[in-house]
């Protein structure tokens, strides 16, 4: 097992920060010094990959996607969650935004290359809006809610926590990640490990996963316990953290051993599909130059931490 293992997370209630805060990956993995790292967004998270600084991180799907397309010596082996209505576009009430079509000629921020900027230019293209049509600022989201409170923006796609403080502020919601979800436009959270530290502990990777997994079961079995753990890591009441959670699609480690998500030894998981289409979608919007082919994107799905974990045969 290693000495010490570097983990870039993001405040996001999943099953990550509720391991976080329940001390699950401390006790799975006793003898290494477990070193967490805060992260504003999958961007962020990105260039610490690059750089060496963690072994493990949080990165939005399209931030994932765009990262193998630059070849980020990474690969996919969780799913922390599956986005629903904990990403929004909120815009101010006196913005004068009724419906999608009077967000032209607004200031709306979002952090690029996230999925919510993912989730904003497939809102407006579904509605025949022009990115030009609009003011598309690039924030962070603590910066979002300080642009917010100051009068500076007119609305953000963004997620909780700062999502909710924007619908405290005189917010409503525009339309959601669920929504694109219902039309097929899936996002999710993914869990990504430096290709170096999964060659040389895969085991690690393994108790690590199932902690993970302990969360969710955790949050399944007593919400109300996982959401007042939460909240402190949240900054919100028990409460809102349990909306917050409850937003959110949790998979078990079982769950994501299968074709549908990271797969199995026998059958391929049709994640590999989503991050290729959603880096064909960044492409066309001049995110990046270029989208590797699909089997890129299979060979950057490790999916033999879920198998272990879930009891499945390990595959890849």
């Amino acid at each position: 097992m290693p000495d010490e293992i570097r983990i870039g997370y993001q405040v996001i209630p999943n099953a990550e920060l509720l391991a976080k805060a329940e001390g699950l990956v401390e006790e799975s993995l006793p003898d290494t010094k477990v070193n967490w790292v805060k992260y504003s967004s999958g961007g962020d998270v990105n260039q610490a990959m690059a750089a060496g600084d963690i072994d493990m991180g949080l990165v939005g799907s399209v931030p994932v996607s765009t990262g193998i397309a630059t070849e980020l010596p990474y690969q996919v082996y969780f799913i922390h969650d599956i986005i629903g209505a904990n990403e929004a576009l909120a815009v101010r009430t006196e913005s004068g935004i009724v419906r999608l079509e009077d967000i032209k000629g607004k200031k709306i921020a979002v952090p690029f290359g996230s999925t919510t900027h993912f989730s904003l230019l497939s809102t407006l293209k579904d509605n025949g809006i022009q990115p030009n049509e609009l003011e598309i600022i690039n924030m962070t989201p603590e910066a979002i809610a300080s642009a917010w409170s100051k009068n500076e923006i007119d609305g953000s796609f963004v997620w909780h926590p700062t999502l909710g403080k924007l619908l405290e502020n005189r917010g409503i919601v525009l339309t959601s990640a669920k929504q694109l979800a219902e039309e097929g436009i899936i996002t999710a959270d993914l869990a990504v490990v430096h290709k170096d530290f999964v060659s040389q502990y895969p085991d690690a990777l393994v108790q690590y996963v199932a902690a993970l997994d302990d969360a969710v079961e955790l949050y399944r079995s007593n919400p109300e316990a996982a959401a007042a753990s939460l909240s402190s890591e949240m900054g919100l009441t028990p409460e809102q953290s349990r909306v917050a959670m409850d937003e959110l699609i949790w998979l078990s480690a079982s769950e994501q051993a299968s074709a549908k998500y990271l797969g199995t030894a026998d059958l391929p998981g049709a994640l590999a599909k989503i991050l290729k289409e959603s880096a064909e979608f960044m492409v066309s919007q001049g995110a990046i130059p270029e989208a590797p082919d699909l089997d890129v994107y299979s060979d950057a799905i490790y999916s033999q931490a879920v198998n272990a974990a879930s009891g499945s045969v390990a595959s890849k």
